[in-house]
């Protein structure tokens, strides 16, 4: 089976337990959670039982073993990650708002994460894997960018394929040379799991036909729209397909979107029809959203086609 390999941030995530704005004043707290939007990502594959790695670094810390504890036991190839014995594991605090959104205290780009480079490690990882995922998350520091463009265009010159979420957070979107390089990744991108009005970030179009449309045209093979509550549409130049959320009741939306892509992925890797891959990626969406914590909710196979079939 074709290797999947990520790159990008590891960190771990602490969650108010009441809602409010943000971090002004003294609220209670749990965690830590391994997290981080590539580590979510992969730690799905991983649980399908799917040939999987990821570029990373840690510190050598508590932290940083509560994500490679959870990667390992997962099945996710962790040679990649580097553990930085004076770096920091990368931290994430979130806090919800009335309205259901999201505050954000993140610390990546000054974390052992924030410098990622091609170790002999990755280098081996790059060689072996024949599909890499791009996070937009993960474009936030020049060593990261450099190496995720170095996996990107070794794996596309062999053959390979590309998966690209842009997941782009307001705390991270004027990181230096982010907007050079998500332009780079759109260009080389195969399969595109754009979140409601993300599809537009690479478009001039003003409707949703037309973004699809110009989007194919510019070599995209598949284009997933993710979109909540609403479910998730799946594009390509001959069909469209379009299937509705699985109602379950809402824990944590953090993460879902990674388990979804992660095993939209995995199963179009592996030869699955549209219709199938967007069906078993709903419900590792909604399963997900059932579990405190961003990796809490991923699930494997068994549990999928538990889910489905009840």
């Amino acid at each position: 089976m074709t290797k999947i390999l990520t790159i990008g941030e590891i960190l771990v995530e602490i969650i108010a337990t009441e809602r409010g704005n943000g971090f002004r004043s003294a609220t209670p707290l749990i965690g830590p959670f391994p997290s981080g939007a590539p580590a979510i990502f992969v730690d799905q594959v991983g649980k399908l039982g799917h040939p999987c790695a990821i570029i990373s670094a840690v510190g050598d810390d508590d932290f940083g073993h509560v994500n490679l504890d959870r990667l390992t036991a997962d099945g996710v190839d962790i040679t990649g990650i580097a553990v930085d014995p004076d770096g920091t594991t990368g931290s994430a605090f979130v806090r919800y708002r009335q309205d259901g959104s999201r505050a954000f205290v993140f610390n990546i780009r000054h974390s052992a994460c924030g410098r990622i480079e091609i170790t002999d490690a990755a280098a081996q990882l790059i060689d072996e894997a024949g599909h890499l995922h791009v996070m937009g998350t993960s474009l936030y520091a020049p060593s990261v960018i450099d190496t995720v463009l170095c996996a990107l265009h070794s794996i596309k010159k062999k053959g390979g394929t590309v998966s690209f979420d842009p997941n782009l957070r307001p705390e991270i979107l004027n990181s230096p040379g982010m907007r050079e390089a998500l332009q780079t990744v759109i260009a080389e991108t195969d399969i595109f799991l754009p979140s409601g009005e993300e599809l537009f970030l690479f478009s001039e179009a003003k409707t949703e036909d037309a973004a699809i449309k110009e989007l194919l045209g510019k070599g995209i093979k598949a284009i997933v729209l993710k979109q909540g509550a609403a479910g998730a549409t799946y594009h390509d130049a001959e069909s469209t397909v379009r299937l509705a959320s699985i109602p379950v009741e809402e824990v944590d939306p953090t993460g879902a979107g990674d388990c979804f892509g992660a095993t939209f992925v995995t199963f179009w890797l592996e030869g699955a029809r549209p219709e199938e891959a967007l069906r078993y990626a709903n419900a590792a969406g909604a399963l997900a959203v059932t579990k405190t914590g961003p990796m809490e909710g991923a699930s494997t196979r068994a549990e999928l086609q538990a889910f489905l079939q009840a």
